[in-house]
């Protein structure tokens, strides 16, 4: 549903935001409590949050996911099986980097020597067991030559730079047992399509949050007032604590919460191939192992003939700024160490990803500022049993991914199945 004034002036439960917690909490508490009236509101023109996917014309109407594209924990996220009952492809090929897949030099010294370096660092955060947090740059080992490698690393896993991160975050991650896999038709699709039985309102933005009565939450929105007895809210970290949506009465706890998980930053740059057979199939290369500021590159994904470039920290918010032509001239004079100057005249910029600009966002995923991780609990809170929070920032173990933000919209929706009369 798009462009109509709501259709109804009170539900019992409005959810905020379409992405994979808003879509997973509106379709669990369909099915928990199906006597409830429900309504799920989304700031933008589409379903699917973080998780989208695009065809675009330029690359020939092929599959490819602007945000989410792997199920981390593949064996027990909730998305691979939601995948395959909706009648989509679980796609079961190793990840290029992962064991068993194709990894570009894999077998050069360079190859070995980080992943040697990158197995201690992580090591040393698994093992941290500190009462006071520390940034993951307190982590690395004084004089490593590797430290460039390692920082560039944990920009991809948290989209921020490794003094801005917590330790102790970073510890607690667990995305569940591996592999990672994909899904053909890809990863947005999956979270569209599941949302097709909710009553959805797209172009809805929804600015205050009215919470003073006893008997009702007053919800004021681009198309209307809404009454609601309880609220999900499953929008962004980076939404909340820009006060886009205001409380009233103020819930301050949950904005400082929301400040310090904020949201880091992963762009893609989509490279169109004119001679494809120039190119391996499925395979990954880092763009340098010796800078912090590099892109990681997949190329020709299910054979399609693109490259996918993968930018996270500052890299990724420069090369946003400076534009898709800034992003491609970074990616092929890093492709050029591995594939020759020609490689220049044979590939093309095609998309981009910009989640820092998009407006109802406002980055990719959540980390942790040193200290805060225990924030992530007073986030998934709920406020007065009416109001209930929901998304990846609120996943103590499942930060960053589209299952960890499921699993808290499952929660809320189980809690207000149980609670509401």
């Amino acid at each position: 549903m798009s462009g109509e004034t709501l259709a109804s002036g009170s539900v019992d439960v409005a959810i905020i935001g379409a992405g994979a917690a808003g879509v997973g909490a509106a379709r669990r508490l369909q099915a928990l409590r199906p006597d409830l009236s429900l309504v799920l509101l989304e700031a933008s023109d589409r379903i699917g949050g973080r998780a989208r996917t695009l065809h675009p014309v330029e690359l020939g109407g092929i599959v490819i996911d602007l945000g989410c594209g792997w199920l981390h924990g593949a064996r027990t996220n909730a998305w691979t099986g939601i995948a395959e009952e909706i009648g989509l492809t679980v796609d079961r090929t190793p990840a290029p980097w992962s064991e068993g897949g194709h990894q570009l030099e894999r077998d050069a010294a360079d190859a070995k020597a980080v992943r040697i370096a990158a197995h201690e660092f992580f090591e040393r955060i698994h093992a941290y067991d500190s009462e006071e947090d520390a940034a993951l740059s307190a982590l690395l080992a004084a004089g490593d030559p590797w430290n460039e490698y390692i920082h560039a690393l944990g920009t991809f896993l948290t989209g921020a730079e490794l003094h801005r991160s917590s330790a102790i975050d970073q510890s607690r991650y667990d995305p569940g047992p591996g592999p990672d896999w994909r899904v053909r038709q890809g990863y947005g699709t999956v979270v569209a399509t599941y949302a097709a039985p909710v009553p959805v309102h797209t172009g809805t933005e929804v600015r205050r949050i009215d919470h003073s009565a006893a008997n009702h939450i007053v919800l004021s929105t681009a198309k209307g007032e809404l009454r609601a007895k309880a609220v999900i809210i499953a929008v962004s970290t980076n939404v909340l604590a820009a006060e886009k949506i205001t409380f009233w009465p103020p819930i301050p706890d949950k904005i400082e919460a929301a400040s310090q998980l904020p949201l880091g930053l992963a762009n893609k740059l989509f490279l169109r191939m004119r001679t494809p057979e120039a190119f391996p199939a499925d395979a990954h290369l880092l763009g340098s192992y010796h800078s912090g500021r590099t892109g990681s590159y997949q190329l020709k994904p299910f054979g399609a003939p693109i490259i996918e470039a993968y930018f996270a920290g500052d890299l990724a918010h420069d090369l946003e700024r400076e534009g898709i032509g800034a992003a491609f001239d970074f990616s092929v004079e890093q492709l050029k160490r591995v594939f020759g100057t020609s490689v220049e005249d044979i590939l093309s910029p095609a998309v981009m990803s910009t989640w820092a600009s998009e407006p109802f966002v406002g980055g990719s995923y959540s980390y942790a500022v040193p200290g805060a991780s225990d924030l992530r609990q007073v986030l998934a809170g709920p406020h007065d049993q009416r109001l209930f929070f929901a998304g990846e920032a609120c996943s103590v173990t499942r930060y960053s991914t589209a299952h960890g933000a499921y699993e808290t919209g499952i929660a809320a929706a189980e809690t207000i199945a149980k609670t509401m009369a």
